[in-house]
């Protein structure tokens, strides 16, 4: 620490090569905290799906509907402790862009199945219950939008209902909590009775089954049979894990991973010579003045550390700003995306590979320039200018 000032001196020696140097690597960890942020946003749901749950839809899509005697039937299959199920509604707050999930559950199951996720309070339960026009929101959608336990909300769905009208009516009868980290709390659930008596077209179909399992080691058993139950039917059945589900719908969009890796890897090699290039630069400069230094007793253990901090306090100013810079765009970003990422949001993993990423781009860069600080020959150095 006693080096600071000096470490600090040299590196904004040359300000503007300095200050290009550090607003590319704000560039790159922009791409870093947004895409690192995208990829938490599109994983998390996998993450947190329960090894005892089932997910069945129909077999040729998710978009074709099962006929709600389904539910009934699964619910006599040997090793299944509940059944719960889902419609998506599809719709909107007052303008297409305030999208967010809606579904169409069954209000006495669905919590029972979910519980280890999210958690509504007993009273608000029964309200809910108690109202058929009722719904529950998340706290994040509640916070979006401003909602309130007993406000009155106008949605436009997809779904039209008996006379052609698609404009739908709720009254918000409860707020439930996320019980684990990146479970949704920016979508609303309502009854599947009031939404399948009052739609158009289509009555009397779920959208997917939702199992509970009393073994998880007999999963894979129970899907098969649940399968098999429905075989050679109108409406044939594919049942997985609930985590295989999510992780085979996301795969609709892509291995994001993937593409982010490979995104961020080639940002991240092209800001690692232009770092070390920055550093080769100042250190070249600095020879003379090194070779002094050494005269006057400094040892070729502290000009290495010298000229790795500067690289490290270099890389370390322009990563943090990145990373706030990041932080404020996904926060700013996240209405807009609630509807197609749940629960979007800078993690705290993101920051923490980030200060990562940090010391290792800083120390890599200057590693080269500080060695050959460390091995210069002083009166060699002193002759040259």
């Amino acid at each position: 620490m006693k080096y600071l000032y000096f470490i600090w001196k040299n590196l904004v020696r040359k300000k503007l090569r300095t200050t290009l140097t550090v607003l590319s690597i704000v560039v790159a960890f922009v791409l870093f905290g947004a895409l690192g942020s995208i990829n938490a946003a599109f994983t998390q749901g996998a993450e947190i799906a329960g090894a005892d749950r089932l997910i069945t839809i129909h077999r040729v899509s998710l978009i074709q509907s099962l006929p709600y005697s389904y539910v009934q039937r699964v619910r006599g299959v040997d090793g299944v402790a509940r059944v719960s199920h889902a419609n998506w509604f599809g719709g909107y707050y007052q303008e297409p862009r305030n999208q967010f999930a809606q579904l169409a559950v069954d209000a006495e199951s669905y919590f029972d199945i979910y519980s280890d996720v999210i958690s509504l309070p007993e009273e608000q339960m029964q309200a809910w219950r108690r109202n058929r026009m009722g719904a529950v929101i998340g706290t994040s959608l509640a916070e979006r939008f401003g909602w309130e336990v007993g406000d009155r909300v106008p949605l436009m769905s997809m779904f039209t209902r008996e006379g052609g009208q698609r404009n739908w009516e709720f009254v918000i009868e409860g707020i439930f909590t996320a019980e684990s980290s990146g479970a949704d709390s920016g979508s609303m659930l309502f009854h599947y009775q009031y939404f399948d008596e009052a739609r158009e077209w289509d009555k009397g179909t779920v959208g997917w089954l939702m199992i509970e399992v009393e073994d998880p080691d007999q999963a894979a058993r129970v899907a098969e049979e649940v399968d098999a139950l429905f075989a050679n039917s109108p409406a044939e059945t594919r049942t997985s894990t609930e985590k295989a589900f999510v992780e085979a719908f996301l795969r609709q969009f892509g291995d994001i991973g993937t593409i982010t890796t490979l995104i961020l890897g080639a940002v991240f090699f092209t800001m690692l010579l232009v770092a070390a290039n920055t550093m080769s630069q100042a250190v070249r400069e600095r020879i003379p003045e090194m070779a002094i230094l050494k005269t006057l007793g400094f040892t070729n253990h502290s000009v290495l550390l010298m000229i790795l901090a500067e690289s490290l306090l270099m890389v370390l100013i322009g990563g943090g700003l990145g990373l706030l810079l990041a932080g404020v765009l996904v926060q700013g970003a996240a209405g807009e995306m609630a509807a197609f990422l749940p629960g979007f949001h800078m993690p705290s993993s993101v920051w923490r590979d980030g200060l990562i990423a940090m010391a290792i781009m800083g120390l890599l860069a200057g590693m080269a320039p500080a060695v050959k600080g460390m091995r210069l020959n002083i009166v060699t150095a002193l002759g040259r200018r």
